[in-house]
């Protein structure tokens, strides 16, 4: 029996998307993020997860990433015991199930309302992690987050905000924490254009508000207090020899050029 959640609004239902992307993830031959909460999220609210009509590329994109992140969160995690974890539009995502920090760290999952409240509902609980429904653009939920050393995920987040709005979330958490990592998936002009155009990301399109930033330096001269620490090319990693042949191709034809590898899938890995 499907499980009632509260009524989603247009913006918040965007995170079927990403979610369907990982219960694929689960469900292939080879996976990357094995996810298992993920498919077990779809198989409780019997939700179809092909409805989207996901190819291969943008399965393995949204599994990959979530990986490469999770792996920043640990190595930050490593070294500030005590840090906190912030994961921004977390959506229905198990992050902090999947890199299980030590009880010394406090994780805040922030999304809006809706959301909040369907995660309450699906996720299992976890002492230290607390889920906060709030609007990015409203500056008082970071009222409820202590001023640690912190590690911020925006999984799929910044193609959902313009330019003005990514400025001043960046300006609010930097004066916030007393110093941190950011990372994010890269969304470049390409990409904007990319997710109006293919099939399987129209349930998300209208809600895209990014201008597109071309190259890592665009984000540092939006917020010239960030650093980049790496650009990470998906298809440079090594996880790409478990992709589905065609998109193991297609990586390895673009893998040698940045330029290529940007209208790829990439990770954008920052400190302030």
């Amino acid at each position: 029996m499907a499980i009632p959640l509260p009524d989603l609004t247009p913006l918040e239902s965007t995170l079927w998307l990403t979610l369907a992307g990982k219960a694929l993830d689960y469900e292939a031959k080879h996976p990357i993020l094995r996810d298992r909460t993920a498919y077990d999220i779809v198989r409780k609210l019997d939700f179809d997860a092909r409805q989207f009509k996901l190819s291969a590329s943008p399965v393995v994109g949204i599994a990959h990433r979530s990986l490469i992140m999770d792996d920043i969160v640990r190595r930050f995690v490593v070294k500030h015991p005590e840090a906190v974890g912030l994961d921004l539009g977390a959506g229905l995502d198990t992050r902090v199930h999947r890199v299980d920090p030590p009880p010394t760290v406090e994780w805040y999952d922030v999304d809006l309302p809706g959301v909040a409240e369907a995660r309450r509902l699906l996720i299992p609980e976890r002492p230290h992690a607390h889920i906060i429904g709030s609007d990015l653009n409203d500056p008082r939920w970071l009222d409820e987050v202590p001023s640690r050393p912190a590690v911020i995920v925006a999984d799929g987040l910044i193609g959902f905000l313009s330019k003005e709005e990514l400025a001043t979330l960046l300006d609010r958490l930097i004066r916030h924490f007393p110093t941190g990592e950011i990372c994010f998936n890269g969304y470049t002009r390409f990409h904007v254009w990319a997710a109006r155009k293919y099939a399987g990301t129209q349930s998300v399109a209208p809600f895209l508000r990014s201008p597109g930033f071309d190259t890592p330096q665009d984000i540092e001269r939006l917020e010239p207090r960030m650093t980049l620490v790496r650009e990470i090319f998906l298809a440079r990693e090594p996880e790409v020899a478990r992709y589905p042949w065609t998109t193991r191709l297609a990586g390895f034809l673009t893998a040698w050029s940045t330029s290529l590898s940007r209208k790829g899938t990439a990770v954008q890995h920052y400190r302030f």
